[in-house]
């Protein structure tokens, strides 16, 4: 894992004056983060503390029915070591309603709209706190496309997202996050037992290193093999890749006029920030 290797303290006060420059130059201080009890979240917001001070953050947990009694442990465990802020909000009575419309709901449809309905609640406890939405998904999950579009990847600023999930357990040690949160399955808690290496039939330390070496250092699918690197295994990658393009970009926009947003018009010096 070398090639994976970071200087911790390097990349966290580059990350903490990334959080305090681009929430300031919007006229903003505070953050919301929401806090799921894992090491992600519970990084971004270790990381917040430092950029802004623990009276500019607040934590919000929104457990669902069957999550994990350990979940909202390990989050509450966030929020006295910071000392932060926080709010609760039981997410269960805004989505059961929708579920019984559609009771052949698989289990991916129910997780996403789970997703999608925190980041309503996140964006609302950000406007009513004037603060922004504090990203916490990581390299990977922005690669693989696991992650929910307009759900849990949707923020103002993401700190997380250039790195990947076995970087981020570094930094989150530096950091001082609690061992048991960095130590235990990855897992979105959308169902019981879910886990993230179960689901996508794979590890976050073997996808990393295979990602490094394909996004970072751009080697072919021969290159990769040389390393050492199954041809399923690589194919199987690069197509999640491909086929999850879309979620890394805004909508695409028809071009008509001279100055299209996010074609020509796409500059912070465009408008002054």
């Amino acid at each position: 894992m070398s090639e994976l290797s970071i200087n911790n303290e390097q990349v966290a006060h580059v990350l903490c004056g990334f959080i305090s420059s681009e929430i300031r130059k919007f006229g903003y201080d505070r953050v919301v983060v929401g806090l799921s009890g894992g090491v992600d979240s519970s990084t971004s917001a270790f990381l917040a503390v430092r950029a802004l001070g623990k009276e500019n953050i607040i934590g919000i947990l929104m457990p669902y029915k069957t999550s994990q009694p350990e979940s909202r442990d390990h989050a509450m465990q966030v929020v006295d070591a910071l000392g932060i802020r926080s709010l609760e909000v039981d997410i269960t009575p805004m989505v059961n309603p929708y579920f019984a419309l559609h009771p052949d709901m698989d289990r991916i449809r129910r997780g996403n709209v789970m997703a999608r309905e925190r980041m309503i609640v996140l964006y609302d406890q950000s406007h009513a706190r004037k603060a922004l939405v504090l990203g916490t998904s990581n390299k990977t999950e922005y690669l693989l496309g696991y992650t929910t579009l307009w759900g849990d990847m949707a923020c103002a600023v993401n700190p997380l997202g250039d790195l990947y999930k076995t970087q981020v357990r570094s930094l989150a040690r530096y950091l001082g996050v609690p061992g048991e949160i960095i130590r235990k399955p990855p897992s979105a808690d959308l169902w019981k037992g879910q886990t993230d290496e179960e689901e996508l039939g794979f590890t976050y330390e073997e996808v990393d290193r295979l990602l490094f070496h394909l996004i970072d250092k751009r080697l072919n699918p021969a290159e990769l093999e040389e390393k050492g690197f199954q041809s399923k295994f690589v194919k199987r990658v690069t197509e999640m890749i491909q086929k999850s393009q879309y979620k890394r970009h805004l909508p695409v926009i028809a071009k008509l006029s001279d100055r299209t947003i996010d074609w020509d018009f796409r500059y912070p010096r465009d408008w002054g920030a």
